[in-house]
């Protein structure tokens, strides 16, 4: 038995290195041919996507279909969004490798393990519990040890760790939160799909100046999950 044992070793080691090199072939191939082909060209990005091991953050069924131009799930009815969306979100959002940058809505973590690679401090908010542990889980085992989870609203912001370079919301509010303005630092940039509960919604860039939200930039249409908790009441300032 232990013969048989050793005899087991080799094979699993090569199995796991085969699938390992498959995978980092495949981001190679989603680089080229989903994000540069779509004009994408900055090396801190390009970097980080070839680093982060996408196939970690979905549903084990669909880690064939990790790195495919399209939405996976990632359990809870959530998905990953597509490569291109992220890669385009951080483009827009011009983060610096000094920057502090806050995600609402953490959903796997691929978008803050992303962010992780070019920033200093990424802090991110989840409110669905287990969705929040599970990625707490995730990025721990990853080693990405700049990367912050909270469970909570994202309503509210951290204003713990503020102010923040950046601001990323993943999910959508009918309207900014108020709290999120605030925690913005001057100059800083907030992408935001606005639209709540509407079929589609609107990826919009603001930045701040003399203290105030300026833009917005229409950057394109997107169809998030609407964003839940305190932005829904009535009365929530």
């Amino acid at each position: 038995m232990r013969y048989l044992f050793l005899l087991l070793i080799p094979y699993f080691f090569i199995f796991s290195c085969t699938k390992s090199e498959d995978f980092a072939k495949q981001r190679r191939t989603m680089v080229e041919r989903q994000i540069v082909w779509r004009g994408i060209t900055d090396k801190n990005i390009l970097e980080a996507m070839l680093t982060v091991p996408r196939e970690e953050f979905v549903l084990p069924q669909y880690k064939s279909k990790a790195y495919a131009d399209l939405e996976v799930p990632i359990g809870f009815e959530q998905t990953l969004d597509r490569p291109y969306e992220d890669a385009f979100i951080i483009q827009s959002l011009k983060p610096a490798p000094t920057d502090r940058v806050l995600e609402v809505g953490t959903g796997a973590g691929y978008l803050a393990s992303l962010l992780s690679r070019i920033v200093s401090e990424v802090y991110t908010i989840e409110i669905i519990p287990e969705i929040a542990q599970n990625a707490r889980q995730r990025l721990s085992k990853l080693g990405y040890s700049n990367i912050f989870v909270k469970t909570g609203d994202g309503f509210l912001g951290w204003p713990e760790h503020a102010p923040f370079n950046g601001i990323v919301l993943t999910c959508s509010p009918p309207e900014i939160p108020k709290p999120l303005i605030e925690q913005l630092a001057e100059g800083g940039r907030m992408i935001v799909p606005l639209g709540g509960k509407k079929k589609f919604q609107e990826l919009l860039l603001y930045t701040k100046k003399n203290g105030k939200l300026k833009g917005p930039l229409r950057l394109a249409p997107v169809t998030f999950v609407p964003m839940k908790g305190k932005v829904l009441e009535k009365n929530n300032n």
